[in-house]
Parts: structure tokens; sequence; C-alpha cells
């Protein structure tokens, strides 16, 4: 029996797990959040995710470890310069200084769909080549010393192994980038060039099994990935499954054999950490229309919105809400509002208010699904994750309107496993015992498992109901 280490270093923490190498059990584990000043601030001193690190390693965390994987926010870039020293602080998070940047290098490369084709995604503010965009046109000396790009994955791997020559990064951290495609498996320097305004060294895309080294001490470090990927990987999830994440925003993702191309621009195309694929579809508003009616009906917090919301019956009294409160982008629709249709007298209360703020926001994210049922992507089971997925209103509606079994799982540190999981691989294909095409088979989540059972007819017509008022307000926005 052998023990290894998962680092998950989150927006806002770092977390880490050790694991037995052959079952997944969590041994131990630390914790520590980043020493930075303010709430999420758009620029981090990369020094302060290894200060973190330390901490949460500490009172001998990692003692018998034999690898460590690292999973770590995306969309994170640490420019470097020549000398491997940071030009400047990492730009982290949304960043919505970049959305002009995003509108530019859309442009500048002729469109969204050429975009598509080249790296299997379209700009957006969060990514790595929108910020070195808007670093080229707002700090251009710290663009013109930038000699090397890494993410946060890459850097913390970089460091761990005492900065080394050969610089690595994997294919689901490499596929966020907007310079990486997951079809190709290629670069696109020249979309760099287009971005920074010249050429930078970017690290080497090694396979999912691979070890990006060994420490002085003799630990093995694998290849490291983004906190999606590896939360997927911790997960356990497969083929046939989908993961829906419940934040302000939602995010449908699953896992799929190939690569997939979409002129729209709706589908993010993703690598996972297995060497399949991970096409992502995103919606504006998931959680942030809960807590907006719960504002206008005057409620306390959002188990108060799902009692309510229980009170009311499928379909809301023919109430139905489409939840574009920020705009939104599946489908793409970036300057409407939201809208409530059906109001009829006996429609006007509370309760149905409440229940079609539920089955506005579920249907929305059944319509990301739809995007990737409608490529092929199949789906068979829905790992439904966040905090609202608790919530006795989501559990009701969430297996009927999205036509399959819903798995909510147990609250686990599940990009910290997944990253456990990559150095237990790593470690085993590096002794002989695993096969780099087959990760180790470890327990996969479990929690509780919701059927659309007698339901599924009553979700199909609750769909339909916000489907025709979605046409009817915005016709032809979406075709999935």
């Amino acid at each position: 029996m052998g023990i290894v280490a998962g680092l998950d270093s989150a927006p806002d923490f770092t977390r880490i797990v050790v694991c037995d190498t052959d079952t997944g059990a969590v041994l131990r584990q630390g914790y520590a959040p980043h020493p930075v000043d303010g709430d999420r601030p758009a620029d981090v001193d990369p020094q302060a995710w290894l200060l973190s690190l330390g901490e949460a390693a500490g009172g001998g965390l990692l003692e018998g470890v034999q690898a460590i994987g690292v999973s770590a926010q995306q969309n994170a870039v640490v420019p470097l310069d020549a000398q491997g020293g940071t030009v400047r602080p990492a730009m982290v998070g949304g960043d919505k200084r970049a959305q002009v940047a995003a509108a530019d290098l859309i442009d500048a490369l002729g469109g969204r769909e050429a975009w598509a084709q080249a790296v299997g995604c379209v700009p957006q503010a969060a990514q790595p080549v929108t910020k070195l965009r808007w670093l080229a046109k707002n700090e251009p000396d710290a663009a013109l010393r930038t000699a090397m790009l890494m993410q946060a994955h890459d850097w913390l791997v970089w460091q761990l192994l005492g900065r080394p020559v050969r610089r690595t990064t994997d294919r689901g951290g490499a596929s966020g980038t907007g310079y990486w495609s997951a079809a190709t498996g290629n670069y696109r320097a020249d979309l760099v060039e287009l971005a920074l305004g010249h050429q930078a060294m970017l690290p080497e895309v090694i396979g999912p099994a691979d070890a990006a080294g060994t420490t002085p001490e003799g630990l093995l470090i694998s290849a490291g990935t983004g906190e999606t990927m590896s939360a997927a990987f911790g997960l356990g999830i497969g083929l046939g499954d989908a993961v829906v994440s419940l934040g302000a925003s939602g995010s449908v993702m699953a896992v799929h054999r190939e690569a997939l191309v979409d002129s729209t621009g709706m589908i993010t195309s993703l690598a996972d950490a297995t060497g399949m694929h991970l096409p992502v579809v995103t919606t504006l508003n998931a959680v942030r229309t809960l807590r907006g009616t719960a504002e206008l009906l005057g409620l306390p917090d959002l188990e108060s919105l799902s009692e309510l919301a229980t009170k009311s019956t499928p379909g809301a009294h023919g109430l139905v809400l489409l939840p574009y409160l920020e705009g939104e982008r599946t489908p793409n629709l970036p300057h409407t509002a939201g809208s409530i249709a059906g109001l009829r007298r006996e429609s006007m209360k509370g309760e149905h208010l409440a229940r079609a703020a539920f089955e506005g926001m579920l249907c929305g994210l059944a319509d990301a699904l739809d995007v990737l049922r409608g490529r092929g992507v199949e789906v068979r089971r829905v790992f439904l994750l966040g905090a609202a997925a608790e919530l006795p209103a989501v559990q009701a509606a969430a297996p009927m309107l999205f036509g399959a079994q819903v798995v909510v799982p147990q609250p686990a540190d599940y990009a910290a496993i997944g990253a456990a999981r990559q150095a237990a691989w790593a470690l085993g294909v590096s002794q002989g015992t695993l096969d780099r095409r087959n990760p180790p088979m470890w327990q996969g989540a479990t929690g509780q498992v919701l059927e659309p059972g007698d339901e599924l007819a009553v979700g199909q017509a609750v769909r339909q109901q916000f489907v025709s008022v979605r046409e009817q307000t915005h016709p032809g926005a979406f075709r999935p």
C-alpha cells in the first residue's frame, strides 16, 4: 500500500488530501486560505499560492507521500520573463477588464466561427489568450518583457520541481488557454502572437499518466490539470455522464470521445484529464436567478424560496420565467433581459413565481444539455453540483426536466481527490503496476440518486412550455 497527495489551489485557498493509492480513501487533509488582500482580486502574486500550500501541508501532512498531483484554478495566466521571474502579478478570475479585448480578438481572427475552428472555443474575458491581449494594450512594457507563459497549475508544478529547464502542462489545462486545440493536440503560436504582439515560450503538453518530473527528494510530481478536469476525474465520471454545476452562473459538461467544433461558440471544447474530451456549455444565469427571485419576494434565503416553491405544482400554473437576467450565453443573447410570461390572476402568487424561478433556471440548464445531446453526446446520468443542489425544489424538478437520472454527490474535495488519483496513476505507470491507458479504479462519488420516474412526461410538458415562450420571445436564438 502506498499513499499519494492531491493539491487543489482554488481561487481562495489551497486544499490537500492524502489518499491510499489503491482505493482512493482519504487518509489526511489540510487547508489554508491564500494570503491575499480583498475579495478575489484580479491580480495575485503567485507566491501567495506557495505560501498557502506550505501552510496547508504543515504538521507532517505529506509524510510518506510518494507522489503529488496538482489541480489549480483555471484561466490564471502567469507571465514570466526570460529568467523565469514574474513580469507582473498573475491575472486570475473572470477579469471583466478584458471584455473589450475579447471582442477585439474575435474580430482580429475573422469572427466566432474562425476561433471555434482554430481552438474549439470563442474568446471570453476570463481566458488567458484574452488577458494577453489586454496586457499588450494596457501594459505594453510588461507584455514586451513576457518571454514565457504559464497557468497556475503549470507554475506550481514547476516550483515543486525546483524550477527545472523543462516546463510542462497537460491537455486539460492547455485546452482552456485559447491557444491550444483539443481537436489537433497542438498549440496555435500564431494566436499567442495575435494577442500578445510577439511569440512566447509555452509549456510542453504531456500525457495524462506522464510525470512532470521528480523532486530532488524522490517525490514524483504528475502532470497536473485544471480544476474542472480534476473535479471530473475525482467524481469518476465517464461516457454517458454529465455534470451540471449550480453557481451564480451555470455550466454543463460531459465526457465525450472526440472534440466538438461548434461554430456558434456555445460549446467550449476542452480536453479532460484522461485523454478524452470534455465539451462544456455555460449559462450566465443559474443561482443568481434564485437569489433575485428571493429578494423580489422578500424572502431571507434560498431555503425559504425552495419551501415556497414546493407549495406550487409543476408548470407553476402556466407561469414561465426566462432567466436571462445578465444577458445569456446559451442561447447567445448578450444584451437581453429576463422576462415572465403566462401571468393570469390565478398565477399571480408567490409560490408560483418561486416555482417558475426554479423551473426557469433548470430549463435553461436543460437547454445547455440539449446543445451537447444535439451533437451526439450521450447523457444517461447527471451529477448535480453546488450548494443549491441540496434544495428540495431543485431535487424535485431536476430529474424530470433533465430527462435523466440525477446524482447529488456527497460534499467532498473532488478537485483535490482528482489530483491525487492522477498522482497515483503516474506513480503506478512509473512503477510498472498500471497501464498508461487506464487510470486507477478508485471508487467514484457517492450520493443521493434521483430518478425521473413517472414525472418524466410532466417534465417534458414543462420543458415544452418553457421552449414555446423562449421561441416566441427570442425566435431563432437557440439552435441546439
